[in-house]
């Protein structure tokens, strides 16, 4: 058996026990039943950290799965929350569209969801005194929606997440410390937006960062979004990476 050969079955051998580690976590919020994704690591970090993963508008999908995965390899309890629940995952854009918008109007199931997938995480090891939620495009909002609500995490961040809030709600104080990834270029997050949350979060008294990635527009981690920015969705290889370095260096921060 040559080298080649045998770096294959490594990589072979190392993608199955990579999925045996991810396994389903039913739960509910109160009829509804929820199925979650708990990635576990082998290794934890000396804190026993944990991070929620909040998927996009169409529901949890690989891409969700494989960041908790990731996650778990640097030492993170991950769990992948679901927050549409069982039986009510989109089949198009159109029936995402009203989901996504059920959620981000009533803020406040958007966030009883986020804390019973805390819930679950703190449930299979994570310290609840260490504890982060992350999460793309409309995971991004419930992020934000993590630290605007006062749930007990000590940060979060949003990748390509939307950034505004209704105006009519009152700007209290943020403890959680807050990473927004955002794309330069992103028609879904105008400037407008951006300054909203500049300010939002200054009057929040909130520990914020802002990146913003050139040439980016929306979902630019997602590899199936396709590569032509005039969508306003597409990935974006530099953004990408440049974005997953930021959240390790916030954790670094977070967890040390």
């Amino acid at each position: 058996m040559n080298l080649k050969q045998i770096s294959a079955i490594v990589i072979l051998f190392s993608s199955i026990y990579a999925q045996a580690q991810l396994k389903s976590v039913p739960y509910t919020d109160g009829n509804q039943k929820l199925e979650g994704f708990l990635a576990t690591p082998t290794k934890p970090n000396a804190k026993k950290a944990g991070v929620v993963v909040l998927h996009a508008w169409m529901g949890i999908s690989e891409h969700e799965k494989e960041s908790a995965q990731k996650l778990a390899d640097l030492g993170y309890y991950s769990f992948v929350a679901d927050v549409y629940g069982v039986g009510n995952k989109p089949s198009n854009t159109n029936e995402a569209g009203k989901l996504a918008g059920f959620y981000k109007t009533d803020f406040a199931s958007y966030q009883k969801r986020i804390q019973l997938a805390i819930d679950q995480l703190v449930k299979a090891g994570a310290n609840p005194d260490e504890i982060a939620v992350i999460g793309y495009c409309f995971g991004g909002t419930g992020a934000i929606e993590a630290a605007r609500g006062g749930l007990k995490v000590k940060g979060v961040v949003s990748f390509h997440g939307g950034l505004g809030k209704d105006g009519n709600r009152i700007a209290t104080p943020i403890s959680a410390k807050v990473l927004a990834l955002h794309g330069a270029d992103d028609p879904y997050v105008p400037a407008k937006e951006v300054s909203a949350f500049e300010d939002e979060m200054r009057t929040a008294k909130a520990d914020w960062q802002l990146n913003i990635y050139a040439n980016a527009v929306h979902a630019f981690t997602h590899k199936d979004a396709g590569s032509d920015n005039s969508k306003g969705a597409a990935y974006n290889e530099k953004a990408d990476k440049r974005s997953w370095e930021a959240m390790k260096i916030f954790f670094d921060e977070l967890f040390k």
